[in-house]
C-alpha cells in the first residue's frame, strides 16, 4: 500500500462528493493501494472525510497550517492561501507525508484531492546467485540415511560445527531448550538398537500383509553402522516462567528443538555427513537408558556419519513406500481451501475436475484399504489391519493412526476432504479402495463421493461405496 491521497475540503462536503473526487483522481490506479489521507487540523471530524478513509480501508492523519504551508507545491493558489494558509491543501498534504505527487490536485465543488506515491523502502539485498543455489541444494539434498554408512570417524571440528549451527537455531523467546548427548558407546548404542528392533516388530505385526512384506525391505535405522549417535533433547520449563511467546501455545518450545534437529540436519549434509533420525522407540525407554533427567524429554535420535554417497531421491520414494505431495496440493491463498500457487488464481473446488484433483500424482502402489466412513470410530471397525475409520461427526476421537477425523462443516467440504483423503493414502501406497459407508448422514455422503473421486484422479481402484448398516461389520 504506498499511495496518498492528500484532502482539502469545507465543512459539510458530502461523502459522495469526496468519493466520486477520488476516483477521478486514481483513475488508472488501484485504491487499496491507498495507506494514508491526510488533511489539514480541524476537519478530521467531518463526516464525509471519516466515511471515505473507512471505505479505503485507510489511516486519516493530520497536519497544522503551518507544517503544510512549509512545501512548495506544484499548482499554488493565492485564494486558497489566504483562507487555509497554504497555497495547496492537498498537495502539500502529501508532500508532507513523504510522498511524491503523482496527480496534481483536482477540484469539486467544495474539495481538492492529490495524489502521491510513498517511495519503495529498501529491501535487504538477497545471496548473490551462486550462494544462494547453494543453500537451495543442500536443502533439495538432504536425506534421511540409514544405509551405505562408512567406517571414517568425524573429525572433532566438523562435529563442532554442524552442533554450532543446530545452536543457532530460532527457539520461542530465546529460551534454546534443546542439549545434544553424544553417544559413541557400542554397548549403550546396541542396548538402543534392541529398542528399535522390538518397535519395528510390533509395527510390522500391526501391517496388513502387503504391507508388511514391503516394509521387510525397509532399513529404520543405522545405530551401530555410524560411529555417532546424537540425542537431542528439549526442557520444556527453560528460560522459567515468563518466557516471551511462549505462554499462549507451549508447543513452541517442542517446535524450536525440532528446528535445532533440521539445522543439524542440512549443516551436516553440507559437511558431508548422512544423518538419520530413528523414531523406532518409545522416547521414555531411551531416557532412561541415557540417562536422562525426568524433566527432559527425548525429541530425536540421530545417527550421524560419513557415506558412500547421498542418494537422489529419499529411500521411501526409491522403494515405492511413499511419494511426494505436490506443493500445489498445500498451499492455501488467504484460506483454507484456497488452493494455488503463488501468481496462480486460487480455486476453492479441487473435486468438480478429477484430473485437476489428480494433479501429477498417480497409484503406483499395491496396497487395498478398506475405507470406512461413519459418525463414530467403533472399535469393531478397526479389527482388521486393513481398516481405517473416517469419522464424520461427533468429538474428537483420542490419538489413533487407524482414524481419520474430518468433521466436514457442509456438504461441499466434505467432498473436498473426501478428494484430500484418497490423494494422501495414494502417496503411501495405496492402490484401491474399498469404501464402506455406515452413515446416513448427507456429509458423510459427500467424503464418500470426494473418496471416490480423488481415488479415480489418482488412478487408483474404487468401487461405489457399500452401504452397511450393521456397525459390527
Amino acid at each position: 500500500m504506498s499511495l496518498v491521497l492528500g484532502v482539502g475540503l469545507r465543512s459539510g462536503t458530502s461523502y459522495r462528493e469526496l468519493r466520486d473526487l477520488v476516483d477521478s483522481a486514481l483513475a488508472g490506479m488501484d485504491a487499496a493501494e491507498v495507506s494514508q489521507v491526510v488533511t489539514v487540523d480541524g476537519r478530521e471530524s467531518e463526516p464525509g472525510l471519516q466515511r471515505l478513509v473507512a471505505s479505503l480501508g485507510a489511516q486519516l492523519l493530520t497536519a497544522s497550517k503551518l507544517e503544510l504551508s512549509q512545501h512548495a507545491v506544484p499548482t499554488p493558489s493565492d485564494t486558497v492561501e489566504r483562507l487555509a494558509g497554504t497555497a495547496s491543501v492537498a498537495e502539500a498534504a502529501v508532500m508532507l507525508s513523504g510522498a511524491e505527487v503523482v496527480v496534481p490536485k483536482q477540484a469539486s465543488a467544495r474539495a481538492t484531492v492529490a495524489v502521491g506515491r510513498l517511495p519503495e523502502v529498501p529491501a535487504a539485498p538477497g545471496y548473490a546467485v551462486g550462494e544462494r543455489d547453494v543453500v537451495h541444494r543442500v536443502l533439495a539434498e538432504r536425506r534421511d540415511v540409514r544405509r551405505g554408512f562408512v567406517d571414517r570417524p568425524i573429525a572433532d571440528d566438523v562435529l563442532t560445527r554442524v552442533l554450532e549451527s543446530a545452536h543457532r537455531a530460532p527457539s520461542v523467546g530465546l529460551s534454546q531448550p534443546w542439549d545434544f548427548v553424544l553417544i559413541k558407546d557400542v554397548a549403550t548404542r546396541r542396548t538402543v538398537r534392541d529398542l528399535a528392533a522390538a518397535q519395528r516388530d510390533a509395527f510390522a505385526a500391526s501391517l496388513p500383509a502387503d504391507r508388511r512384506s514391503a516394509f521387510d525391505g525397509l532399513k529404520i535405522e543405522a545405530i551401530l553402522e555410524t560411529p555417532l549417535n546424537i540425542a537431542v533433547t528439549c526442557d520444556p520449563g527453560r528460560g522459567g516462567r515468563h518466557v516471551l511467546g511462549r505462554h499462549a501455545d507451549p508447543r513452541t518450545t517442542w517446535f524450536s528443538a525440532a528446528i535445532a534437529v533440521q539445522n543439524l540436519w542440512l549443516a551436516a549434509r553440507a559437511e558431508g555427513l548422512g544423518v538419520g533420525w530413528v523414531s523406532f522407540f518409545e522416547p521414555g525407554e531411551v531416557a532412561a537408558v541415557l540417562g536422562l533427567p525426568a524433566h527432559v524429554e527425548l525429541v530425536g535420535y540421530l545417527c550421524v556419519g560419513h557415506v558412500e554417497a547421498f542418494a537422489a531421491a529419499p529411500e521411501l520414494v526409491r522403494s515405492g513406500w511413499a511419494a511426494r505431495r505436490p506443493l500445489s496440493w498445500a498451499v492455501h491463498q488467504e484460506a483454507w481451501g484456497q488452493r494455488g500457487l503463488p501468481g496462480v488464481e486460487p480455486s476453492a473446488v479441487i473435486a468438480d475436475d478429477a484430473t485437476a484433483a489428480a494433479g501429477a500424482v498417480q497409484a503406483a502402489g499395491t496396497q487395498v484399504v478398506r475405507l470406512i466412513v461413519a459418525d463414530d470410530a467403533a472399535p469393531a471397525y478397526l479389527e482388521r489391519a486393513e481398516a481405517l475409520v473416517v469419522q464424520v461427526g461427533g468429538e474428537k476421537p483420542r490419538a489413533d493412526f487407524g482414524v481419520l477425523w474430518r468433521p466436514a462443516r457442509t456438504v461441499d467440504e466434505a467432498v473436498e476432504l473426501g478428494v484430500e483423503v484418497a490423494r494422501d493414502l495414494v502417496l503411501q501406497g495405496v492402490g484401491a479402495f474399498q469404501l464402506e459407508l455406515m452413515s446416513d448422514s448427507a456429509v458423510a455422503a459427500g467424503l464418500a463421493r470426494g473418496v471416490r473421486l480423488g481415488a479415480l484422479a489418482c488412478g487408483a481402484g474404487t468401487d461405489e461405496p457399500l452401504k452397511v448398516t450393521d456397525s459390527s461389520a
